[in-house]
């Protein structure tokens, strides 16, 4: 009973890493990357749809992307949505292809990134702490159900803590391996 609830924890906090992996891809270090576009939705036939869905997404070259929409008429709704994006980019279209100069990152672009990446990891590492406080609760039930004894609590409880640990200096490294990469010029 004991094992399963670790084994939930673990599983449970590992996921969480995972998800700030996802998150820090999605911070861009200046070099274009197709994951920048992910977040990209575009109305098509009278919902929005993920860019993906709609066009095809590649790298050109380090500092520029290209978009070639599926259907002609999509192009220049494909070229608004990505302008009215929060990324901070200017389309340029060219026959049936939109590319996607990315620009250098200044300092300050760069400093504000890298504390958009702390939030994330600070995010992360609240989302361990109430998976651990979890599992700790889920622990004494059992002892109030006297299902395990109180030295049983004792040693699970320090189990969970050290996963912990472990999982936040996971965490730690993540953040460390980003924000190298985000102040790398």
């Amino acid at each position: 009973m004991i094992e399963d609830i670790k084994k939930d924890a673990s599983e449970r906090m590992q996921k969480s890493v995972t998800a700030l992996g996802n998150a820090m891809a999605k911070i861009r270090a200046g070099r274009a990357h197709t994951s920048l576009l992910d977040q990209v939705m575009v109305p098509y036939y009278g919902s929005d749809v993920a860019l993906s869905q709609v066009a095809n997404v590649g790298v050109e070259d380090a500092r520029t992307l290209t978009v070639t929409p599926w259907e002609k008429p999509m192009l220049s709704v494909v070229e608004k949505a990505i302008m009215n994006s929060d990324l901070g980019v200017n389309p340029n279209s060219a026959g049936m292809t939109i590319r996607i100069p990315i620009p250098p990152l200044t300092e300050e672009r760069r400093r504000d990134l890298v504390k958009i990446a702390k939030s994330e990891a600070e995010g992360a590492r609240v989302a361990i702490r109430n998976i651990r406080r979890d599992a700790n609760g889920t622990l004494k039930d059992l002892l109030k159900e006297k299902e395990i004894s109180e030295d049983e609590l004792r040693g699970a409880e320090d189990a969970v803590q050290k996963l912990t640990d472990s999982v936040i200096k996971q965490i730690d490294t993540v953040l460390a391996e980003k924000e190298a990469d985000l102040m790398e010029v």
